[in-house]
């Protein structure tokens, strides 16, 4: 492993907290631990900067330089500039914005293409544009594996398709969908693509360059940092979707896109997160390659959990009485491991907490993607989700619980 677990564990205050001693987190996809970097931004803007940022008057003066900085970090984690950065409250609440904008650039007759793989924000939202006279397309999921294939894609695309929606990462599959070669495909047809990166973020910021999205919606406190909304909107896109906010503020490209204003400390704080995947690759040093430290960290980080995951993944793919959704290969997904078992997933995440494990049952917001897969989501499934901050110790505690309590 790239990462010592120590050394790692040494940013979270979480991990000298008393009442988590012996605690093992395995629901990391509902939101990461925070990092000291974060804490330390979070703590100082709401003591020292707590007024009304960008006016005269220096306090104001450092709010608002502390939440730029915050753009131009984030921004520079993503391989784009800054005017790409939005914060809003969620990624969910950014979707639904961002739906209500796409609703009233598309013309009846447009189609899109959305999946059953994805989270309900990431589906629903624009599915309601079919009430517009907008064509809604479904790029449909294998129903054993929950797998969504270029081929079916490829299938539903023609010049009237305008926008295409994926998951880079299903948040119950784990699968890490191919987001360089849907974009290219949408490219080819002349449609934008948005990409879920919520369930992919917290594992290492992606290069947008490199992956050539339009736009990419993640949260901010499943990438160790305060609980907002992240979106990275290709400018030229962001000015061409009618305004959401007020009339005032067309020309100003932070506010067309989130109407509701987030926290101004919570952006702040944010920019911790950078510092934080900087000290990731400081750690990781000559044991990982990448072109600058957050190549390196994104690196570091899916190595740690690849090495995590594939014990965990060799025990479950001997036990009969479990399915699991998605890739049974660690390097073709993320460590978000949903179990399908007899049970529902909630009863058994009750019990392994007597273990110690920290885990939860349910649908988790993927409705459709469990019933394309035979699931009632009502009976749900039991989601195992960790980080690169597991220890190997962890991990055994958990194989140890569910030896106990799988039946």
């Amino acid at each position: 492993m790239p990462l010592d677990p120590a050394r790692i564990r040494a940013e979270f205050p979480a991990f000298d907290e008393p009442s988590l001693q012996g605690q093992a987190f395995f629901e990391n996809a509902g939101g990461s631990y925070t990092s000291r970097q974060v804490l330390a931004k979070l703590d100082h803007y709401y003591r020292a900067t707590k007024v009304q940022p960008y006016g005269v008057y220096p306090a104001s003066i450092a709010a608002g330089e502390a939440m730029n900085l915050s753009y131009e970090r984030i921004a520079q984690a993503l391989n784009v500039t800054a005017d790409w950065i939005h914060f809003g409250p969620s990624a969910s609440a950014n979707t639904y914005v961002l739906g209500k904008a796409f609703g009233e650039w598309l013309k009846p007759g447009d189609a899109i293409v959305v999946t059953n793989q994805d989270h309900e924000a990431n589906t629903g939202s624009w599915r309601k544009l079919a009430k517009l006279g907008i064509e809604v397309r479904e790029w449909r999921v294998d129903s054993q594996t929950g797998r969504l294939s270029l081929d079916a894609l490829d299938a539903l695309l023609d010049t009237k398709v305008r926008l295409i929606t994926a998951p880079h990462c299903s948040n119950v599959a784990g699968e890490i969908n191919p987001i360089a070669d849907i974009a290219a495909r949408a490219k080819s047809v002349g449609a934008v693509t948005a990409i879920d990166g919520v369930s992919y973020a917290p594992h290492g910021l992606p290069d947008l360059a490199a992956l050539g999205a339009d736009i990419y919606i993640f949260s901010a406190y499943k990438v160790y940092g305060p609980h907002q909304g992240i979106m990275a909107v290709r400018p030229s896109l962001a000015m061409e979707l009618p305004n959401q906010g007020h009339f005032f503020n067309d020309s100003k490209p932070r506010y067309r896109l989130t109407p509701a204003g987030p926290d101004h400390a919570q952006i702040a704080a944010s920019s911790g997160i950078v510092d934080y995947l900087e000290t990731v690759a400081a750690i990781a040093g000559d044991n990982v390659t990448g072109a600058d430290p957050y190549r390196r960290a994104h690196a570091a980080m899916r190595a740690q959990e690849i090495a995590l995951a594939t014990p965990l993944l060799d025990y479950l793919k001997g036990k009969n009485s479990v399915r699991l959704i998605g890739p049974d290969d660690a390097n073709l997904r993320a460590p978000t491991i949903s179990l399908a078992l007899s049970e529902p997933g909630a009863v058994v995440a009750q019990r392994l907490a007597k273990h110690g494990i920290m885990a939860s049952g349910g649908n988790f917001y993927a409705w459709r993607l469990l019933e394309a897969v035979g699931i009632d989501p009502n009976h749900g499934v039991l989601r195992l989700s960790f980080v690169h901050y597991t220890t190997p110790a962890e991990i055994d505690q958990l194989i140890a619980a569910l030896d106990v309590e799988l039946r």
